[in-house]
């Protein structure tokens, strides 16, 4: 009865040591005797009991926060500026034997790689240009995370930690250059006007009379409006173009 326990005791530690199940994200990579045999999963697997070990790997996609980096511009402006990066592992064997630990290493190089980066940056390019800043991150710790079995897939900016000296003189630059749009919008209205003014004055030269006529449809609007009495002083001069004009049909019917 007892050899009956011990076997039953054995067998159950047997089972437990020797079969493992994984899930869909997950892969087992196999060690026999120290070495390796390959990544197995998901699923059931089964091990043999002393002789083989087995380092779980997950491949969902990781995303980490890269602390904020202390970083000199190219135009010497001392900022602060944090990122985002998402990765997964790709070759799970790579991740366990080319690296002792991928998300240690992976956190590690996004720091260094974000402040070379920037710090070979304006920092007007830093503001406007993060597209392409983003593109070389990814582009570069790709690159060195390939034969850790690391796809980096997306690096984000996330933050810029400006002095607030340098935001009061940004702020500065940008009422400035409002102001100055401002000026050059209303010196060309004043422009197109005046070339308006000019074209008319042009058409009135050649035709007085539609000076008469602009005189007598201003009297109009006025009339309109619910004013108190408005003196209008008229020029007899208005009048002569309308009787030089009926003088001069008098003569031909005569």
């Amino acid at each position: 009865m007892y050899g009956m326990v011990v076997l039953i005791i054995l067998g159950v530690l047997f089972l437990s040591s020797a079969l493992k199940v994984l899930r869909e994200y997950e892969r087992g990579v196999i060690f026999r005797l120290g070495r390796v045999v390959g990544a197995k999963g998901p699923g059931l697997i089964i091990l043999i009991p002393v002789i083989d070990r087995m380092q779980k790997v997950s491949l969902r996609l990781v995303t980490m926060d890269v602390a904020p980096q202390d970083v000199i511009t190219k135009d010497n402006v001392s900022i602060k500026v944090n990122a985002v990066v998402y990765f997964r592992v790709v070759d799970p064997v790579k991740a366990v034997v080319a690296v002792e630990n991928y998300l240690f290493a992976t956190s590690q190089l996004a720091q260094t790689t974000l402040r070379s980066v920037c710090g070979q940056a304006e920092l007007d390019e830093l503001l406007s240009a993060r597209e392409k800043i983003n593109e070389q991150l990814q582009e570069i710790l790709d690159k060195h995370t390939d034969p850790w079995g690391v796809k980096v897939t997306v690096v984000e900016l996330k933050h810029i930690d400006l002095p607030q000296e340098m935001q009061r003189a940004m702020a500065r630059q940008a009422e400035a250059e409002r102001e100055r749009r401002a000026k050059i919008i209303a010196a060309e209205g004043e422009f197109q006007a005046a070339q308006k003014l000019s074209e008319a004055a042009e058409i009135i030269e050649k035709r007085p009379v539609a000076l008469q006529l602009r005189y007598l449809q201003t009297l109009r609007e006025v009339a309109t409006e619910n004013n108190s009495t408005t003196l209008f002083p008229i020029p007899i001069d208005l009048f002569r173009p309308f009787l030089s004009h009926v003088s001069g049909g008098n003569d031909k019917k005569e």
